[in-house]
């Protein structure tokens, strides 16, 4: 990571802050719309469902075993400052219980709501994702471990990250099926979500350039 000066690392933890909440804010209104949250909450919800933990308690647990494998897999590679990856999902899963709290009273009891509610979590979560890559500080846990996955096999990262959706999605069905007999947590929402958040976050990321020129950059005192 190069080295930067203060104004500017006060301004990209400033970006990543708003990018986790409007990140968080999009999961819960996915869950909300209950037509299938975005592959990256899908395990955590599932497993709210079978445990007394909440989905943002779930998600700190999830990020941290995502964690702890990126040193695994990379082991000497591993760089300490991904380690910044731990704060981030204790303050991404405290947002999405907040979240949630603040759209308790969210309901959509017509399918047509539906869809907007998880039209608008989608959006949401790809505005997020956009901060999140402007910021340029730490990825989430799950980027990271897809990250260290091609790193150390050198395929593609978009696959890897395809993949790596794909096996939370499976993991979230199984987890469904085995405890309650029934599918929860995944629908047409989940589908819409994997195909659509990338293009969206890609459109949303050329718009950012010139924030990201104009404001996440300074001449101010260095950091020693």
């Amino acid at each position: 990571m190069r080295e930067m000066c203060k104004n500017e690392i006060l301004k990209r933890t400033i970006f990543l802050l708003c990018g986790l909440f409007i990140l968080s804010f999009g999961v819960a209104l996915s869950i909300k719309a209950d037509l299938g949250t975005s592959p990256i909450s899908s395990l955590p919800y599932v497993a709210s469902i079978i445990t007394p933990l909440t989905v943002g308690q779930l998600t700190i647990i999830m990020h941290c075993v995502f964690i702890l494998l990126q040193k695994m897999i990379l082991k000497k590679q591993y760089e300490p400052v991904q380690l910044l990856q731990l704060p981030v999902a204790f303050i991404f899963g405290g947002m999405t219980d907040l979240s949630l709290f603040m759209i308790s009273r969210l309901h959509a009891g017509l399918y047509w709501q539906q869809w907007v509610v998880c039209i608008a979590g989608i959006l949401f979560v790809a505005l997020g994702v956009s901060f999140e890559v402007t910021a340029k500080i730490v990825p989430l846990a799950g980027e990271g471990l897809s990250l260290a996955i091609s790193k150390v096999t050198s395929i593609d990262f978009g696959y890897v990250k395809i993949m790596f959706d794909v096996t939370l999605v499976l993991s979230a069905l199984i987890l469904s099926f085995a405890f309650t007999s029934r599918l929860h947590g995944i629908g047409l929402g989940t589908i819409a979500a994997a195909v659509s958040v990338g293009m969206i976050a890609k459109r949303i990321n050329k718009l950012m350039l010139p924030v990201e020129k104009s404001l996440l950059t300074s001449g101010d005192i260095k950091l020693q």
